[in-house]
C-alpha cells in the first residue's frame, strides 16, 4: 500500500461534497494539498481544517468551463515548484434534468465536456509526464454510473468521454507506478446528487480514494466507491487489487 505522507495531491472541487471528504482523509493521512474551487474564498475552511492536521495546503483558483482559467491554474501550480504526485479529478457539473430530451439544448454538451472533460484532459496532459519523469504518481478520475437516461445526456456522454479517456491512456502506463484509474462514488446525497439520493458522501470513503493507495501498477480501472463502503482502507486496497480494466 502506498504511504501518502509527504506527497502533494491535487483536488479539483476540494470546497464541498466528495472533493471535501477526500481532501480531510487524505490530510489524515499525512499528504499534503492543493486544494482547487472556483474562488479561493470557497476553499479556505477546508484550507484550515486540514492544516490543522498538520499537512501543508495551498488554495487555487480556476472556473473549469474557462481553459485559460484551467491552463492559468496550473502554470500557477508550476510556478510554487511542488511536485503532484496524486490527482483527484473530482470537480464536476451535472446540467438540469431534461424531461424533453429531444429538445436537450446542445449548450448541455458543451458545458458538460468542457468542465467534465476537457478540463480533466488537460490537467492529465499538464501533469502525468511530470509524474513519469519522477517514477511515481496515482490519477483518480471520478465517473458516474448514470446509464440509459437520455435526460442527462450531456452529463452522460461527458463521462463516456472521460472513461475512454482513462481506459486508452492507462494503455500507456500499465506496468508502470504512474497509475490513472475511474472512481464511481455512487448517487450521494451532495450538491449535485440532490437531497434524495439513497447514499451518505461518508459511504464514498474509503471508496473515492483508493486508487491513491493501490500499487499493483495497473490501470484503467473502475473503482465503484459503494463496493467499499464500511471498510478499512487497508482492506479496501486489498479488494482493490481484485479490480481489472
Amino acid at each position: 500500500m502506498v504511504d501518502v505522507r509527504g506527497r502533494w495531491a491535487l483536488i479539483t472541487g476540494a470546497s464541498r461534497g466528495l472533493g471535501y471528504e477526500t481532501a480531510v482523509f487524505m490530510a489524515r493521512h499525512g499528504c499534503n494539498l492543493i486544494l482547487h474551487s472556483r474562488k479561493l474564498e470557497h476553499t479556505k475552511k477546508v484550507e484550515e481544517e486540514v492544516k490543522a492536521l498538520g499537512v501543508e495546503a495551498y488554495c487555487v483558483q480556476a472556473e473549469l468551463a474557462n481553459h485559460q482559467e484551467v491552463v492559468a491554474m496550473l502554470d500557477e501550480i508550476e510556478a510554487m515548484r511542488i511536485p503532484i504526485d496524486i490527482i483527484f479529478n473530482n470537480a464536476a457539473v451535472q446540467i438540469a434534468y431534461r424531461t424533453d430530451y429531444w429538445k436537450t439544448p446542445m449548450e448541455d454538451f458543451d458545458l458538460s465536456f468542457r468542465i467534465n472533460f476537457i478540463a480533466v484532459a488537460t490537467i492529465c496532459y499538464r501533469l502525468i509526464p511530470k509524474m513519469i519523469q519522477r517514477g511515481f504518481g496515482r490519477v483518480i478520475n471520478t465517473t458516474s454510473g448514470i446509464k440509459d437516461e437520455p435526460e442527462q445526456a450531456g452529463y452522460s456522454a461527458s463521462k463516456a468521454a472521460l472513461d475512454k479517456f482513462t481506459k486508452d491512456l492507462g494503455t500507456k502506463l500499465e506496468g508502470t507506478d504512474v497509475m490513472i484509474n475511474l472512481t464511481d462514488p455512487g448517487w450521494c446525497r451532495t450538491d449535485l446528487g440532490g437531497p434524495n439520493a439513497p447514499n451518505s458522501i461518508e459511504s464514498s470513503i474509503p471508496g473515492i480514494v483508493v486508487g491513491a493507495f493501490l500499487d499493483d501498477k495497473k490501470s484503467g480501472r473502475l473503482l465503484p466507491a459503494q463496493c467499499f463502503t464500511g471498510m478499512s482502507l487497508e482492506d479496501a486496497v486489498v479488494k482493490g487489487r481484485t479490480f481489472e480494466g
